[in-house]
């Protein structure tokens, strides 16, 4: 499923992307994630959306008047048409997560996992970020969580790379050294 909902979002970012299309990058996002929030956060719409018992003019209706009450951009809301026609409804969180990713791609951004001992306020988030995309050369979208087993530090996974600066893993690499002795 994530070939086909890549599809999806490979074919939005480009009309997102083409000269003149009249809407931000961000701003697309912002409003895919909007209408996918408002699709899976109700079941009755879901339900409707994706029985074959509703007609398909009757679900482009219905998705036309949720792209007017949320103000989405023509190409959004024609994609939105197009998913619903297509009937996969059931397919927009992925193809939301594949736009996400896609966006980011064509944008210069990596993903990245940051996993601290505690929870990391803004400006440190914002000093690793940094750092990172320094290193790297890249814009860095984080995602960050927290594993108190790391003890203290962090450790990031970008792009294949991973970094340890974690005293779990400064343990661990004592101890491989330790061993490696005897």
């Amino acid at each position: 499923m994530a070939a086909l909902a890549g599809h999806y979002a490979s074919a939005l970012a480009d009309a997102v992307f083409a000269p003149n299309s009249g809407l931000q990058p961000e701003n697309a996002l912002a409003q895919v994630r909007d209408a996918e929030a408002l699709v899976s956060g109700s079941k009755e719409l879901q339900l409707a959306l994706e029985s074959p018992a509703v007609g398909k003019q009757h679900k482009r209706a219905v998705m036309a008047k949720l792209a007017d009450e949320l103000a989405l951009h023509r190409l959004v809301h024609n994609f939105l048409l197009v998913v619903v026609g297509h009937r996969r409804t059931r397919d927009l969180k992925d193809i939301r997560r594949e736009f996400e990713a896609e966006v980011d791609r064509r944008l210069g951004w990596i993903p990245a996992e940051i996993t601290s001992a505690r929870e990391l306020n803004g400006g440190q988030r914002q000093e690793i970020e940094r750092v990172l995309g320094s290193k790297l050369g890249k814009f860095i979208r984080a995602h960050y969580r927290v594993d108190a087993g790391l003890i203290g530090g962090l450790r990031a996974h970008v792009a294949s790379r991973e970094y340890d600066a974690s005293v779990r893993g400064k343990l661990e690499s004592m101890r491989q050294r330790l061993a490696a002795r005897h």
